[in-house]
Formats: C-alpha cells, structure tokens, sequence
C-alpha cells in the first residue's frame, strides 16, 4: 500500500529542447513524454516509485483511479477490450486492463515562454528535494542517440485487406437499417515489427516532428512501450467537479493547395452525414456523463466545431457538467469508457457489433490519464496510437484506424477515410 504525496518542491531550470531530454532518458524503464502540439506544455519523467497493473476486475480498477496515493503524479492506461466486457464477454487478453505507474520526479516544459521547471513530489520535504535533484539530472543529459535515417519498420502489413473492410461496413450499414444501432465505430489494423537498430521512440519522434498533436504521449513499461499522436482529449476533471468531454466525429483529409484544403473545411461542415454522425455522439456522451453529474448541468458548450490537423480535419463538439458529491475519477470512468466516440450508439450494441468484426483492440481506442492532484485529471483518446511489444526479435508494433459507420455511410468512402488517418503512422514508419 502506497501513501499519498505529502511534499510537492519547484525549482526553475535553465531551458532545454524537450525532444533532446527525452531522447537522452528514453530508454529508463517507465521513460514517459506528453507533448501537447507545437507550442503547447511538455511533461517528461520516469524512474517510477510505484507501478501497478490490474486484469479482470473492474472494483480494482476503480478503487485504484479514485485512490488518493495516484491521484497525484501519475499516468493510469486503460486498454479498450477491459471496458467493453461487460457487453462483450471475456475475449484473448491483448494488453492488461489497467497499467499505471506513478512519478516524484517530472520536468514541465512551456514552450511558449521557454520556461522548465522540475517538480519534485515525496513523503516529506527531503524526498521532495531529492526528486527535483534527479530531474535536474535529466534536464542535463546529453543526448544518447542521433535520430535514424531510413524506414523505422521493414513492413506495413494489413491484418485484413480493403475488401473485408468494405464488406464489413457493408454489414454495419445493413444492420443499422434492420434497426439493431445507429452508429458503430469499425477499424481496421496493421502491424509489423521495426527494424533491429530502431526503437519505439524514434516512431514518436519522428510523429512529433511532422504532425505534432495535442495528446502525443510515449510510454515505456517493461517489453511494451505505447507511441500516441492523439488529436482528441476523452475527459478533463477541474477541482470543484466541472467535468468535460471533446468528442472527434467528421474527418476530411488535408490538401496541399490552400484553396482545396479549405474547401474541405467547408464540405465537412456542409455534411449531413458528418454532422449526424457527430450529433449521435453527443448525445451518447450527455448520456453517460448525466450518470455521474448533477443533471441540469450537462449541456452541450460547442457543436460541429472544425479543428484542423496535420493530415486531417475533424467536427469537434464539447459538452461539459458538474460532478454529483461522492463522485470521482473512477466512477466518471465507469460511467463513460470506452468513449462514445470509438465505440457507437446505442454504446453497449455497437461494442458487440465492433466485437464481431475486430479481434481485441488492446490499448488503442482505450485511454491515457494524467494525474496531477486530487480532483484534477486530463484523459485522451488513444487514437493514431501503436502498441509496442518487445520479443527476442525485436519490437513488434500494431495500429489501427477506423472511421463511424452511419446509415447512409459508403464503404469505398469509409475505406478512403481509414487510410487518411493511418497516413501519418504510415510516413513515420516507413519512410525517413
């Protein structure tokens, strides 16, 4: 049993590239970077005090979120297939149901203003201060690799070619007519193993350099590492309960021509499809948070707002409310997981349905939650995601992507959209 930080200790430190540090204590065990866009915050830490993984029982998982000894300091991943069993039943374990591992020691980066400061948490003031010594320590490695030229993995393989792909929306369009759903989130996979001198990191790196995104995280825990280029944020818990949700539905790709590019915006917004699409999720998420929140106030704050990214763009919604007293992270979390906008609606239909046509996701579609004190948590959607696992021949990775299946939805469209939202991955992989 683990105790809650009781010191927390800041000393600013000279200004460093956060991509350096991070290649030069990358490799340590537990090695952990969030990088939120282009001139947005960096945290960087590792060398855990505390790790815990959890298979199986949904009470642990929730007793574990709504503990106060990880409510500060700490990363909680929670993979996909752990919260569909209760609609899907037990399926072949891909990733445990919940990895977290808490940190004394993290370097914050502003790049906006180029500031760095080391936060140091412990039990008391002294382990406070030795943690803020070891960030230092970080701040002033050198780096320990060059970034590597070339392709990173040897093959893309698809798990299942376009064709099985489009049958499946076919199927998904089908039964949304018969009336059995309205929307069911279908994807579709690739994997491969990277190349002998590559690692995990040179994959995010190399995201972070060409299509930086508000929610890229690396994780590395033992033989498995997790590289995220996430665009959409799942849940925000602010002290005093105000709670949040930013759901992603509706995507164009980019253009290179600023005029097409821009008519892409417009024929997103334009879309009845995209805006129904968008709409059913909104109203699957006011759903789920009205569990847990004073009802009166869940409302929707932004509807169909267009963001752009570096391959694609998406319809953004929020919809926020004010936690019930009593309530915390982990019941917000069972309330809401899987988010509506990778599953479907109705939610616990669309898991069965994605079920039939996917084997486990793992932790992609799953989420990634930082913890930085009591009542305050920021949770992403781990979409544009891979999922790492070390053998005796190297690191094998695994990707998916997939697009919201509607009753008036294409499959040669659906298909196109998929491969916009892969490409990123695909570039970092396979080309310099």
């Amino acid at each position: 049993m683990i105790r809650p930080y009781a010191a927390r200790r800041e000393r600013a430190l000279p200004w460093r590239d956060p991509l350096e540090i991070l290649q030069a204590i990358g490799a340590r065990d537990g090695a952990l970077g969030l990088f939120s866009g282009t001139a947005g915050r960096v945290l960087i830490a590792a060398d855990p005090d505390a790790i815990r993984q959890i298979d199986g029982d949904a009470a642990q998982v929730t007793a574990l979120l709504d503990d106060p000894a990880w409510a500060e300091g700490a990363v909680q991943l929670l993979a996909y297939d752990g919260g569909v069993r209760p609609a899907t039943g037990l399926r072949p374990k891909v990733w445990p149901d919940l990895m977290a591992a808490r940190y004394p020691a993290w370097l914050v980066f502003e790049t906006a203003t180029r500031t760095l400061t080391a936060v140091g948490r412990g039990e008391d003031a002294v382990e406070a201060e030795q943690a803020l010594d070891l960030a230092e320590d970080w701040s002033q490695a050198a780096s320990a690799r060059g970034a590597i030229e070339g392709p990173l993995s040897a093959t893309f393989n698809a798990e299942a070619d376009e064709t099985a792909y489009r049958t499946a929306v076919a199927d998904v369009v089908a039964r949304i007519a018969a009336g059995e759903l309205f929307q069911a989130n279908i994807a579709r996979a690739w994997s491969g193993k990277l190349t002998w001198e590559a690692d995990p990191l040179d994959v995010f790196l190399r995201l972070v350099r060409d299509s930086p995104a508000p929610y890229a995280a690396f994780w590395r825990r033992g033989e498995r590492a997790l590289v995220s280029n996430s665009p959409e944020l799942f849940l925000t818990l602010e002290p005093g309960g105000r709670i949040e949700t930013r759901p992603i539905k509706g995507t164009r790709p980019r253009r290179t021509d600023p005029v097409a590019d821009q008519a892409e915006v417009e024929a997103l917004l334009a879309s009845a499809k995209d805006r129904a699409e968008n709409l059913m999720i909104v109203d699957l998420m006011r759903n789920d948070l009205s569990r847990v929140c004073v009802p009166s106030s869940v409302r929707v704050e932004r509807l169909f707002h267009p963001e752009s990214y570096a391959n694609v763009h998406h319809l953004v919604s929020t919809i926020s409310g004010r936690l019930r007293p009593g309530q915390g992270v982990g019941q917000a979390m069972a309330a809401t997981f899987p988010p509506g906008s990778i599953t479907g609606a109705p939610k616990h239909q669309a898991m069965k349905v994605i079920a039939g046509h996917e084997p486990p996701r793992g932790p992609w579609c799953g989420s990634l939650l930082l913890r930085e004190g009591e009542g305050r948590m920021t949770a992403s959607v781990l979409i544009r995601t891979l999922a790492f696992e070390q053998r005796e021949e190297g690191w094998h990775w695994r990707t998916q992507a997939g697009a919201g299946i509607v009753a008036d939805s294409d499959p040669a469209a659906e298909s196109a959209e998929v491969l916009s939202k892969i490409s990123a991955i695909r570039r970092a992989l396979m080309e310099s």
